[in-house]
């Protein structure tokens, strides 16, 4: 149980902007206009919130839904639809709640992702037509906009890695969705703000902290590799302007030939804030040090599996040695999380704008006691920690305006499937759920250098 001393210390926290998310989409036919922030998982983390810092959850993020909004492809719409989300957000407000929507998550139209979606570059334009007609529709009612959430999870882990399905994983070939998917959330920036939308605006990815397992230049090296690749590879377009170069001068995605004129400025526009999803963190080793480690990683098949692939980009990933883990097998680091926003103010400094933590991870729900039943006192005093550890880099300049719970039952598939899998988490002999088709496919792609199947006919990848 936190005590009053561990509140008091917390106080600080409660201007924080607290929060729920889900991917549901308010335009869909079968969203429910009523009880939409509302499940015994978040319920019982904002009671988590109030005991640990007082506050009060008050806002809630969820999908505007562009596949129902516009069905019948572009300068279309659908009226019921749009009444929906009229309903949902005029709702949320009379609850008290503060609406923030996701102008696109996994949800591009039919019509578009037949085209070949983020591969494309028309959608980021389809994009920027879409965000501004949001704007001038629910502008006066949206509390924050996000106008790509996840982005890593439409461009690298569908269409390079083909992570959701795996025909459309394109390997390399697949980067030009990122550059484009970047472009659209630039264009839509700047369509939101000229629509007369009022509420801050930016995108969400996911936050990457890394630990070497070792004190020796080999794992330090790796884990700067890791977060080299995990975070600057979205994150330097968008505040330098530029993609990210390898220490070799090779521009994975500027070498594609995908970037226009103009491009990178329009990427470079400023963002209002930054949406990170944080789930746990990662302790890295070098590709040289694997072998030394066969023990350590004797039980999990699924990890070797990884490291095959993450080799390549010189750093492997490894079971955090002697850390508590939670019934879902992720390791209790409750520092992690502020280690992680901290490495980003001081690679960015004041490039950097406000911060969000969009995805509260997995950490702290399911802690247990020894007869398997929710720990509620342990659960409060690892956030506690954790929120500590927040408070304490918020103190030094890291400007944490906003703290969401995404429902775990969203995107449940990614996170028992690979995010478990391939986190270390799973040994064997455990809970293992079935094995997605991948690492193996993503290292043919990138050995291959595959093109992208299953495009409409005439599409050609630039």
């Amino acid at each position: 149980m936190t005590d009053t001393r561990d509140r008091c210390q917390l106080a600080g926290l409660d201007g924080l902007v607290w929060g729920g998310a889900t991917q549901q989409s308010a335009a869909g036919p079968d969203h429910p206009d009523t009880a939409v922030r509302r499940s015994p998982r978040f319920e019982r983390w904002a009671a988590d919130v109030r005991q640990v810092t007082g506050a009060e959850p008050t806002s809630q993020r969820l999908s505007l839904g562009w596949q129902a909004l516009q069905p019948e492809g572009p300068g279309t719409w659908d009226r019921a639809a749009l009444d929906r989300c009229d309903r949902v957000l005029d709702t949320l407000l009379a609850q008290g709640v503060q609406p923030c929507v996701n102008l696109v998550h996994m949800d591009l139209p039919a019509w578009l992702d037949a085209a070949g979606g983020w591969l494309v570059r028309d959608a980021a334009q389809r994009f920027a037509d879409y965000a501004g007609e949001m704007g001038r529709r629910f502008g006066d009612r949206v509390a924050r906009w996000v106008t790509v959430s996840d982005i890593a999870a439409p461009t690298l882990a569908d269409r390079v890695a083909g992570m959701f399905s795996t025909e459309r994983g394109a390997g390399p070939q697949g980067l030009p969705a990122v550059h484009h998917a970047l472009l659209g959330h630039g264009l839509a920036l700047r369509a939101l703000r000229a629509s007369g939308a009022t509420g801050p605006a930016g995108l969400t990815t996911s936050l990457v902290a890394a630990y070497p397992a070792a004190d020796d230049p080999w794992d330090r090296q790796a884990a700067e590799r890791m977060e080299f690749w995990g975070n600057r590879f979205f994150l330097d377009p968008l505040f330098f302007g530029e993609h990210l170069t390898t220490e070799a001068g090779d521009s994975p995605i500027g070498d594609l030939g995908c970037v226009r004129p103009g491009d990178m400025e329009i990427i470079a526009t400023p963002q209002d804030f930054l949406g990170v999803s944080w789930h746990a963190p990662h302790c890295v080793t070098g590709p040289e040090n694997l072998a030394d480690m066969s023990d350590q990683l004797a039980s999990f098949d699924a990890l070797r599996d990884l490291n095959r692939l993450l080799s390549r980009l010189d750093f492997a990933v490894v079971p955090f040695p002697d850390l508590e883990t939670t019934s879902y097998g992720w390791s209790i680091f409750p520092e992690s999380l502020a280690d992680g926003l901290a490495g980003l103010h001081e690679l960015y400094g004041a490039l950097l704008p406000a911060l969000y933590v969009t995805d509260h991870g997995l950490q702290d729900q399911e802690v247990v006691d020894d007869r398997g039943r929710p720990d509620d006192g342990r659960r409060r005093s690892l956030l506690a920690a954790k929120l500590s550890w927040l408070h304490r880099i918020m103190e030094s300049g890291v400007d944490v305006r906003g703290y969401e719970y995404w429902s775990v039952f969203d995107n449940a598939d990614w996170k028992q499937r690979y995010a478990r899998l391939y986190s270390g988490g799973v040994p064997a002999g455990g809970p293992d759920p079935a094995r997605p088709e991948i690492p193996q496919q993503w290292v043919c792609r990138f050995e291959a250098g595959s093109r992208a199947p299953g495009l409409a006919p005439g599409v050609q990848v630039p």
